[in-house]
């Protein structure tokens, strides 16, 4: 098949080009390659993929899908069979300072796939959505049955607001979406806002780390692997509608219209305190804690219930966090020269 992967220099489009390309699709990766972070770790994640077997079939196009006219371009050019979109604006405390980036990237680029989708026959388009759309929910674990009206940061409303545009486009013109709402994603290559990066470099570095809500905090860390295999199961099972729903009792994970949402974590709620050990464990080294309140726009636990994602793809992510903890740590000392 030919797939589109936008946000292809990202973590995520990252790790999930080099599967499609390891099973022989031929993959279009698109990315803005924009600064909110490193963007010499977003190249040399290009340059990895341009080192892989099957790298003939893969070409990158620097584009920003907020631009209606080129986002139009590149589908009218290439003509995909099924897309993955998840080129987006991330980082929850970001959103609080820069607002209008993830109305950008976020909204007004989300509805240029759609729109492109729509007039490109798309057989199936699956997009990233995120675990924080669960926002005020206290009952654990989060199931996509659940509610999902309290968003705690503009960058959770954001994702919410992509769920609502793919079921109406899927009511509407019949367009086959799924969403995935990954849960804390880490491993090699990963982003360096995100805790593990954060950490391992204060760590190495004999610096103290900043820990809130004075450590009190779960997370289900999904290792980088679970969620990419989770992409591809859910890629190869177009979404359909629910025969079961009843409009008297609506399900926000199903509908009429052929379009499903589903969690994709570890099904494992950590404590904070014990990922911050098994990083300690994996580095060798210990750190000082300096324990500060809670952030604004942060939520004090998530706990994925992956039920539906088994259900419907026979999948399960189950990577123990000791054992990603040691792949991260591993990729991490060799590429940032802590030998």
């Amino acid at each position: 098949m030919k797939i589109l992967v936008t946000g292809a220099a990202g973590f995520i489009g990252f790790h999930t080009v080099l599967r499609l390309l390891d099973r022989g699709d031929q993959v279009i990766g698109v990315d803005n390659l924009n600064d909110y972070y490193d963007v010499a770790l977003k190249d040399a994640r290009l340059a990895e993929i341009s080192k892989h077997a099957q790298a003939a079939n893969f070409s990158f196009i620097k584009i920003d899908l907020a631009h209606t006219s080129l986002t139009d371009a590149l589908f009218d050019e290439h003509k995909f069979d099924r897309v993955v979109h998840l080129a987006a604006q991330a980082g929850v405390r970001y959103s609080l300072t820069n607002p209008h980036a993830y109305i950008s990237s976020n909204i007004v680029a989300f509805a240029n796939i759609l729109e492109a989708c729509r007039h490109n026959a798309v057989q199936h388009l699956v997009y990233a959505s995120s675990s924080s759309v669960y926002g005020g929910n206290t009952k654990l674990p989060f199931s996509e049955h659940d509610n999902v009206d309290h968003p705690a940061s503009l960058y959770a409303a954001t994702k919410k607001s992509n769920e609502l545009m793919a079921h109406t486009y899927s009511h509407l013109y019949d367009l086959p979406t799924t969403g995935l709402r990954f849960f804390t994603v880490y491993g090699p290559w990963g982003r360096p806002d995100m805790s593990p990066f954060l950490f391992a470099d204060a760590i190495l570095n004999n610096q103290p780390i900043k820990v809130f809500n004075h450590g009190d905090m779960l997370r289900d860390f999904t290792y980088i692997d679970d969620i990419v295999e989770g992409i591809i199961c859910v890629l190869d099972k177009t979404a359909t509608t629910n025969p079961t729903y009843d409009g008297d009792q609506p399900d926000p994970a199903t509908g009429i219209a052929p379009y499903r949402v589903f969690n994709i974590g570890n099904n494992n709620a950590e404590k904070l305190m014990d990922f911050i050990g098994a990083l300690e464990s994996a580095l060798g080294k210990t750190t000082e804690k300096i324990f500060m309140p809670m952030q604004p726009g942060d939520v004090k636990a998530t706990f994925a219930d992956t039920s539906l994602l088994d259900a419907w793809v026979g999948f399960k992510p189950d990577t123990p966090l000791q054992v990603g903890i040691d792949k991260f740590v591993s990729w991490y000392k060799n590429f940032y020269k802590f030998l």
